[in-house]
């Protein structure tokens, strides 16, 4: 008798084993119904496609959909417009050199520059034919001595003497009489002037720290 209710309790475990396969095989059904349904068969998908084919066809629409890339602003600049079109135009892709292939170029260009420098010297050259003497050089004229009259104030120093030199004149701005006067040390050679006399003097070199003035005639002789 245990035997047979052993032999029960294991054929009541392997039973749901069993069975489960058969409880599978509607899912598997229903899975393989669903697997056929295509999405673009939707009509409403195919109903939304159209309309954007047909837009697709007519070249107006495109056009007008799609920014013009080249135009330019009415407004802009055409020093702008060339700078922006040299940015678009594509680059030209050169090889890769070395610095020494670079600094090579650069003495070639320079090379050249040179030459062809030369060449057009040598052209203007024999265009004119003869080299020029050049500009000439400048004849120096001596500047013109500053020659004033005054009145001798002083004659006490040796072989000096100090004039008083007065100017009169108009103001620029208020048109004012306006007298300035300033005093000069000149160089008297042979002590002529004396105090009170109208003499003229004339500019010369430097004779010490304060006189580069010196005596040429006595106008009028004090009385």
């Amino acid at each position: 008798m245990a035997e047979e209710e052993k032999n029960e309790e294991t054929e009541n475990e392997a039973a749901p084993v069993d069975e489960a396969p058969a409880d599978e095989a509607p899912v598997d059904e229903a899975s393989a119904d669903e697997a056929p349904v295509d999405e673009g068969s939707d009509p409403a998908s195919e109903e939304a496609a159209e309309p954007a084919a047909d837009q697709g066809s007519d070249p107006s629409s495109a056009q007008a959909a799609e920014p013009a890339d080249d135009s330019e602003p009415l407004d802009m600049h055409p020093k702008a417009v060339r700078k922006r079109r040299r940015a678009q135009a594509p680059a030209e892709a050169h090889p890769e050199r070395t610095p020494e292939d670079r600094a090579a170029d650069r003495v070639e260009r320079r090379r050249q520059a040179a030459a062809s420098r030369r060449r057009y010297r040598q052209g203007r050259g024999a265009k004119r034919g003869e080299p020029g003497t050049g500009t000439p050089p400048a004849e120096r004229e001596p500047a013109s001595q500053k020659v004033r009259q005054g009145i001798v104030t002083s004659s006490k120093g040796d072989k000096t003497i100090i004039v008083k030199v007065e100017h009169v004149g108009r103001h620029r701005r208020y048109e004012k009489v306006v007298r300035r006067s300033r005093t000069l040390h000149a160089h008297d050679e042979s002590n002529q002037a004396n105090e009170g006399d109208v003499v003229r003097v004339i500019e010369t070199r430097p004779l010490s720290k304060t006189k580069h003035w010196r005596l040429v005639e006595i106008l009028e002789r004090a009385r």
